[in-house]
């Protein structure tokens, strides 16, 4: 399997029907992506595929053969969300943390309060109450 992850070319020897979120955490390394449910249910391992958010957990590898892979590694604690998690209060526990960043990753820039709602909407929190996780993608910059 080649794809680019994080922006680096990558090529793996691995089971085509292996879950992604295993390749990502067990072969590559990167143990930021969580699994929290392992059913699609909760959006705590969501990864971006070309751009568009995913939960890893239900993605066989094969998936992202020649496709390019972003991690919350790959946003290298420089991305304006990951600070407004950290100065507003979006993270607590922060097992949801790193999907709910990639969730909104995927939004783009200034997303409506609607928008953000929407596209968060397959990403669960047991902490926060959801106030605050919309506050910091709001206030992001």
């Amino acid at each position: 399997m080649r794809f680019t992850l994080n922006g680096k070319r990558a090529r793996l020897d691995v089971h085509p029907m292996k879950r992604l979120l295993d390749v990502l955490r067990e072969d590559c390394g990167f143990t930021g992506t969580k699994e929290g449910c392992g059913e699609g249910e909760c959006g705590a391992c969501t990864i971006l595929i070309e751009g568009m958010p995913v939960n890893s957990c239900l993605v066989p590898a094969a998936h992202a053969d020649g496709a390019r892979v972003t991690t919350i590694e790959g946003l290298d604690g420089r991305h304006p969300l990951q600070r407004a998690f950290v100065d507003h209060g979006g993270a607590q526990c922060g097992i949801c943390t790193p999907g709910m960043i990639m969730a909104a990753v995927a939004l783009g820039r200034k997303p409506t309060l609607e928008q953000i709602r929407v596209g968060l909407a397959g990403n669960l929190c047991r902490c926060t109450g959801y106030s605050a996780i919309y506050r910091s993608i709001r206030r992001a910059r």
